[in-house]
C-alpha cells in the first residue's frame, strides 16, 4: 500500500524541480546574453583601435594562445571528480528521477523563454 505522503513528496519533487529548473534556465540565458554582448563590444573595440592604428595585434599569436587555453580547459574539465565512468559519485537512485526529469524540462523551457 502506498501512503498519501509518498504521492505528495513525489508531486513536490516534480513541481519544485520544474520551477527551479525554469528559474535556472531563464537566469542562465540572461547571463549568457550579457556575457556575449560584453565580449562582442570588447572585440569590436579592439578591432576599431587596430583600424585606427592605435593598437597593433598579432592575430596569429592570439589564436595560438586561445587554442592553448581552450585545450587546457577541456583537459581540466575531463578530470572533474564524479564525471568519469569508474567513479560512481553520481547515482540516479539518489538524485531522484522525478526531480531531475522535471528540473531538466523546466530548465529547457526557461532557457527557451529567457
Amino acid at each position: 500500500m502506498t501512503n498519501a505522503g509518498d504521492f505528495s513528496q513525489i508531486g513536490f519533487a516534480i513541481g519544485g524541480g520544474f520551477f527551479v529548473g525554469v528559474l535556472i534556465g531563464y537566469a542562465l540565458k540572461k547571463v549568457l546574453k550579457l556575457a556575449a554582448v560584453i565580449a562582442g563590444l570588447f572585440f569590436a573595440s579592439i578591432v576599431y583601435l587596430q583600424y585606427q592604428q592605435i593598437l597593433n595585434l598579432n592575430w596569429n599569436k592570439l589564436q595560438v594562445a586561445s587554442q592553448n587555453t581552450l585545450s587546457t580547459l577541456a583537459n581540466a574539465a575531463t578530470r572533474i571528480p564524479g564525471f568519469t565512468n569508474g567513479d560512481h559519485a553520481i547515482d540516479l537512485v539518489h538524485l531522484g528521477i522525478p526531480l531531475t526529469g522535471s528540473m531538466s524540462m523546466g530548465f529547457a523551457i526557461g532557457f527557451l523563454k529567457g
